[in-house]
């Protein structure tokens, strides 16, 4: 499988923006993962009235995927109204898999805000090599 255009990408994170559940920031957030065989997996961010048991579109995608057995990643698409960049949480689980993961954050309108890596969002992150193996 060949991997996705970026604007394959932005039109899928759009489309999943369109499915948040967000009554009470009501900021859409959408998202496309696409695997090393050009699977994508799109997530939206679904809030709740208990705020710490909300779950962001980047964990969504991440979580379908990794729930599908995939574990190596090539791209991330992020769209919001503004093309903010993922929260905390989103970078560290995101690190866990793919520390250099191309990163593209997108308002809703397509203009794309910023090409990065997650590692650069993400100086210094903590992941499975920063692990001391048992003794």
């Amino acid at each position: 499988m060949t991997q996705p255009d970026l604007p394959t990408l932005i039109r899928a994170a759009s489309a999943a923006a369109e499915h948040a559940y967000v009554p009470y920031s009501h900021y859409k957030v959408g998202a496309a993962l696409v695997t090393v065989s050009g699977e994508i997996f799109t997530g939206c961010n679904v809030e709740n009235a208990s705020f710490p048991a909300a779950i962001c579109a980047e964990r969504t995608a991440l979580v379908k995927a990794v729930s599908e057995g995939h574990r190596e990643f090539s791209q991330l698409v992020v769209v919001t109204r503004d093309g903010g960049a993922p929260c905390g949480v989103c970078r560290q689980m995101l690190f866990e898999f793919a520390p250099e993961l191309p990163i593209t954050l997108v308002r809703l309108d397509g203009a794309i805000v910023l090409e990065s890596q997650l590692n650069d969002l993400l100086r210094y992150g903590f992941g499975p090599s920063s692990v001391l193996p048992s003794l």
